[in-house]
């Protein structure tokens, strides 16, 4: 056990490459039977419609609205619990808040309407404040229960 270590080097000038990979030259694709599912494109979403492109950007704008009290935005907090575009370009917004006695109770709605509002394409936004029913916890995403530490 009271054996001394002794650590040994070595100088070298050069390393010997590792041998490469070779492939034949003989090589014979097979039929690729994916070839036509795989250029087949998906077809576009309505605007209006969960993955349209008005839809979306929609959800963008809300997921940019954060409640002042805590850290996380309105959407993954779980405070919007419906989003529609009408064939008219309009949005309707059903949302809720944590209380109601919050004290954004009175501009958040408003903040809202004017966020959605202004999203290119949208004609009026119109935002619903509902209290049933009531928000909890568990509507919020998991990116906003990591956010705060609830995971």
């Amino acid at each position: 056990m009271n054996e001394e270590r002794r650590i040994e080097t070595e100088e070298v000038d050069a390393v010997a490459p590792p041998p490469k990979a070779r492939v034949s030259d003989v090589f014979e694709r097979k039929r690729d039977y994916l070839e036509g599912f795989l250029k087949a494109k998906a077809p576009d979403a309505a605007a209006e419609t969960p993955g349209g492109d008005l839809y979306e950007a929609v959800i963008e704008a809300l997921k940019d609205i954060y409640d002042p009290e805590i850290p996380v935005n309105i959407y993954d907090l779980g405070l919007i619990y419906h989003v529609e575009i009408t064939p008219e370009r309009h949005a309707k917004v059903k949302m809720t808040l944590t209380t109601p006695h919050c004290p954004v109770a009175e501009s958040m709605p408003g903040e809202v309407e004017l966020r959605v509002g202004a999203v290119p394409g949208v004609g009026d936004a119109e935002v619903e404040l509902v209290w049933d029913p009531p928000w909890d916890p568990e509507k919020m995403s998991d990116e906003a229960r990591l956010e705060l530490g609830m995971l």
